[in-house]
């Protein structure tokens, strides 16, 4: 299951992980997001050890919204030593957010 972060927890989470991080930027009042849930909970099974996969609620981390450009969810973002390697804006099908989180 995707750790849900904070503004407080989310430097050490994601920007300080010795391996890629995929981020669901995501809220409880969106659609697409909700549809995503299941598969973004799904991949941080498959990929543990290897991705860390975590959810941010738009809501509750504003700032961290606004930090990296959030205008649309659910957005996807993939976090590579600390830096973003690649954003999706979107919802996609189990397969493409594996090879997306993998590459």
């Amino acid at each position: 299951m995707a750790t849900e972060l904070t503004s407080d927890n989310f430097k050490p989470e994601v920007l300080e992980s010795d391996i890629p991080v995929l981020a669901d930027f995501w809220a409880t009042w969106c659609g697409p997001c909700m549809m995503m849930a299941p598969i973004v909970d799904q991949l941080a099974t498959e990929l543990e050890g290897k991705v860390k996969v975590v959810k941010v609620d738009v809501d509750k981390a504003q700032d961290l919204a606004q930090q990296y450009g959030i205008t649309s969810i659910p957005t996807l973002i993939l976090f590579k030593n600390g830096e973003v390697a690649k954003k999706h804006v979107g919802s996609m099908p189990a397969p493409k957010l594996k090879e997306f989180a993998e590459s």
